[in-house]
């Protein structure tokens, strides 16, 4: 609720109904909280930054479209169990950055279309999980133009008997030469009944292509923990401190104001419980 209060209070501009089209540059981000259907549209040229706050159990669909050479700057966050899906539709040299970061048992099933040329796509998503918390995260990404790119890293950190799932897939249709994509999920787990599945995956129907994806799931280093403890931190602090490190990474991705802090804060926060 802490956090809730805190992005409520953050200065973003509140998303009213279900349907926000922007049509000009907007120098503030939007808000939009506990959605049930919003169609976001970003006119051609434009500029925006969007917050979609899932504070409340509940279904949400989010559908996004960005005109010709418009740019997006998003982030979901989950602070309660809620299902999300996200549709991200892309026209000819559009860009989107898309964070997400779910700190509860949630499920989040992102579609990305990239259907003109040139348009770039970057996804940087992380869930941490305790107790019996169960994160799931979908992310298709479907490359249907040339010379697009795109980019998806979820990090997942799971403790106790928390269960993660990454379900990930990469499509390229045919024709749709020079295609960039990466995909790439890490994981950590922090327990012996913890469980972290990983399912990335690539379909592709063009020979002019660079496309890779990975994935792990691993302890904490060992002996990077030895090491921070032998300066004097206990045995809780290294670990957190190393979980807060891989995490942080995806969190210095979101770029809206001073969302990105209040993230790392969360994090901590958390961590400390687990």
């Amino acid at each position: 609720m802490e956090l809730t209060n805190r992005i409520r209070e953050a200065g973003f501009r509140p998303v009213a109904g279900d349907a926000l089209r922007i049509d000009a540059t907007e120098p503030t981000a939007f808000l939009a909280e506990n959605p049930g259907t919003l169609a976001v549209e970003v006119a051609a040229g434009c500029r925006a930054q969007l917050v979609v706050l899932c504070g409340a159990p509940t279904a949400a669909e989010l559908r996004i479209v960005l005109g010709t050479g418009a740019a997006l700057e998003a982030a979901v966050v989950f602070l309660s169990e809620a299902f999300a899906e996200i549709s991200v539709v892309q026209e000819a040299q559009s860009s989107c950055r898309l964070t997400t970061a779910q700190f509860v048992s949630s499920e989040m099933r992102c579609r990305i279309g990239l259907e003109g040329r040139g348009a770039e796509n970057e996804l940087k998503g992380f869930f941490v999980a305790a107790g019996t918390e169960h994160c799931v995260a979908e992310i298709r990404t479907e490359h249907r133009a040339t010379d697009c790119r795109s980019d998806s890293t979820v990090r997942g950190v799971a403790g106790g008997a928390a269960r993660g799932e990454f379900r990930g897939m990469v499509y390229v249709a045919p024709g749709a030469q020079r295609t960039d994509a990466r995909q790439q999920n890490r994981n950590v787990l922090l327990g012996e009944a913890a469980r972290i599945e990983t399912q990335p995956q690539l379909e592709i129907y063009a020979d002019d292509v660079k496309c890779s994806h990975g994935a792990t799931v691993g302890l904490l280093d060992g002996e990077a923990v030895l090491y921070m403890r032998q300066r004097g931190l206990s045995e809780n602090q290294a670990r957190s401190l190393q979980i807060e490190g891989f995490v942080g990474e995806v969190v210095s991705h979101c770029g809206i104001g001073p969302l990105s802090g209040l993230l790392t804060e969360a994090v901590a926060a958390k961590l400390e419980k687990m």
